[in-house]
């Protein structure tokens, strides 16, 4: 089994979908989706004191023009394991550039989560949360000399149209599963 073409996206894409973590809310590890077996590699270990702010992974069954399934941040109370599905919401997402490659980011809420789970749009959290996640990419690989630049977030509308793009592009790689 591989998480990336055998986790369905049920019905409710693009308003709900299963994200599947790769690195746990405050990781300093790098894990990444192996694509040909499935199982999860070591990327590196970040070379700055930093940690990942909240779960990150991708959305199943998306491709994106970087190679790639489409990256998602899911915002939550607790920390989740590698290769765990967590069910989550879009609120919005994050414009940004990974040494001259366009990398989006989806940032959603863990949907059964009752700290995160009213949260229906990027503009309800706390400014200062998506300050910590701005300036965590901004920051996190400077220490290896690359270039991140975060350039603007967008709302849930946006996150929605982004998600319908990366799965039609993954059909038409794939095909149809």
């Amino acid at each position: 089994m591989n998480p990336w073409h055998d986790v369905d996206l049920g019905e409710k894409v693009p308003d709900i979908f299963p994200a599947i973590i790769e690195v746990p809310k405050g990781s300093k590890t790098k894990y990444e989706l192996d694509k040909p077996t499935g199982l999860i590699r070591v990327d590196r270990i970040l070379y700055s004191s930093m940690q990942y702010p909240a779960n990150y992974g991708f959305i199943p069954r998306t491709y994106c023009d970087d190679n790639d399934p489409l990256d998602v941040l899911v915002l939550g109370q607790e920390k989740v394991y590698p290769l765990s599905i967590m069910m989550a919401r879009p609120i919005g997402v994050m414009e940004m550039v990974d040494s001259g490659e366009t990398d989006d980011k989806i940032i959603a809420v863990h949907a059964h989560d009752p700290e995160y789970a009213h949260y229906e749009a990027i503009e309800e959290l706390p400014p200062h949360r998506m300050v910590e996640v701005q300036r965590f990419f901004e920051d996190y690989k400077s220490l290896e000399k690359k270039l991140v630049v975060v350039e603007k977030f967008l709302g849930r509308k946006e996150a929605e149209v982004i998600i319908q793009n990366a799965m039609a592009l993954y059909q038409e790689k794939f095909g149809k599963k």
